[in-house]
């Protein structure tokens, strides 16, 4: 059973990899505490996230992509074994790469409609 996040953004958090208090690292303030309502607005916020989230990747990111390119389902020793690391790198990298791809999201979204709000559930 996986956990979602919904309103001006849809999406599904990484199992095992993702904490539903991921937006907060992009600046959006939680509301209710059995469900995090977001709300952002501050897109140089979100492009901080962003940044972070691609140095903490450098050396990997492009890795990343192509490896989740070329394949549809996953785990951890896969990456392991393809990038020659460690369960804890991968665990690292995965935990910033699944970071990156909600800024993304909120930044399209914030970019588009000035701000952005969605729901993640506990």
């Amino acid at each position: 059973m996986g956990r979602y996040y919904s309103g001006d953004i849809e999406g599904k958090f990484w199992f095992g990899v993702q904490n539903s208090d991921d937006g907060e690292f992009f600046g959006c303030i939680e509301d209710e505490p059995y469900e995090i309502n977001y709300y952002v607005d501050d897109l140089g916020r979100v492009e901080e996230g962003i940044k972070s989230c691609k140095k903490e990747l450098k050396g990997f990111l492009t890795k990343m992509n192509k490896f989740f390119k070329e394949h549809s389902s996953y785990n951890d020793e896969m990456l392991m074994k393809d990038f020659d690391i460690t369960k804890k790198k991968t665990e690292q990298l995965l935990k910033w790469y699944a970071r990156l791809h909600l800024g993304k999201k909120i930044y399209k979204c914030v970019k588009e409609h000035g701000e952005c709000r969605f729901s993640a559930e506990l």
